[in-house]
């Protein structure tokens, strides 16, 4: 069976789980100060969807776009399972980010992402992101790495 990528509430338990997987992955790299995590609560807010992957129906990617205004949204929670990765799946969840973005006429895409995230990396640099300097109100630090895209 394909996976399936899908507009889901994240409080759901296999999502919340998938989240907890997420923040302890993100903590094995960067100092807790240095994460800026949203919570499953935080995640089910009006101003943000959330894209879950799911593989006969196991849970194993996640993504979300977040609006800061009529024009910015930002890329968030972005994960893969482990044993999934490699699979293009990340690469297919920014597509719908990205794709419901211009659907809803956001003008850019921004995000923050850790220093020690390659893989990471080159899924944003494959779907058109560049580096910048920091966005939003997320101070400049060695630990983050900013990315924006123009739709």
């Amino acid at each position: 069976m394909a996976i399936e990528i899908a507009i889901e509430t994240p409080l759901q338990d296999d999502v919340r789980t998938l989240v907890e997987e997420l923040n302890a992955t993100l903590l094995e790299l960067t100092p807790p100060e240095h994460c800026y995590h949203l919570t499953v609560e935080q995640m089910a807010g009006e101003d943000t969807t959330v894209f879950i992957a799911r593989d006969e129906g196991l849970a194993i990617g996640c993504g979300a776009l977040k609006r800061h205004d009529a024009s910015v949204g930002e890329v968030k929670r972005m994960y893969t399972r482990p044993s999934y990765r490699g699979r293009k799946i990340g690469a297919k969840i920014v597509e719908h980010v990205e794709t419901l973005a211009r659907q809803e006429g956001l003008k850019r895409l921004v995000l923050e992402t850790g220093d020690r995230h390659p893989a990471a990396w080159a899924v944003y640099e494959r779907a058109g992101f560049s580096r910048c300097g920091p966005v939003l109100d997320y101070p400049d630090s060695e630990w983050s790495v900013f990315y924006e895209k123009s739709l």
